[in-house]
């Protein structure tokens, strides 16, 4: 049985923490579905479009991973693709503490999956999309923040 699993987020954009979740986990699986979700009350900065072309571009190369779209429930995805990991990245207490509930609640409506938990590389602690989207709205430069060739 192949080792699926579901990478979830809104890459809104992608930052160099996600990046290196990804990069880190990936031995870990036979294939890696780097999935943009897509919720119709959540208002996105960049269109996903681009979003989708960022992935591509960071990952396009690797035939582990494949870039996805989805809406609905993430644990229903999960299914639909056979997917019984899902990855998330853990930048503070606060992550883990939110993603542990969901964590659960999907183990709940599918059994069969288990959520793996990968700790954010130190030296990305502090980045995460909104403080990304935060200094691109007062004209700052994140090219630091943002995976090599992200043009923002």
């Amino acid at each position: 049985m192949q080792r699926i699993a579901v990478f979830p987020g809104s890459f809104d954009p992608i930052t160099r923490g996600h990046e290196s979740v990804i990069k880190r986990a990936l031995p870990l699986f036979d294939q890696l579905i780097v999935a943009i979700g897509e919720n119709g009350e959540k208002k996105t900065f960049f269109p996903l479009e681009r979003r989708l072309g960022w992935l591509k571009q960071v990952f396009g190369n690797d035939p582990r991973i494949r870039i996805s779209t989805y809406s609905g429930l993430t644990i229903d995805f999960c299914r639909r693709e056979k997917a019984t990991f899902i990855l998330r990245g853990l930048r503070t207490s606060a992550d883990f503490e939110f993603e542990r509930g969901i964590g659960q609640m999907n183990k709940m409506m599918y059994p069969e999956v288990e959520t793996v938990f990968f700790l954010c590389a130190q030296e990305y602690a502090s980045v995460s999309s909104s403080i990304v989207r935060d200094i691109l709205r007062h004209g700052g430069d994140v090219r630091q923040f943002v995976p090599e060739g992200i043009l923002i």
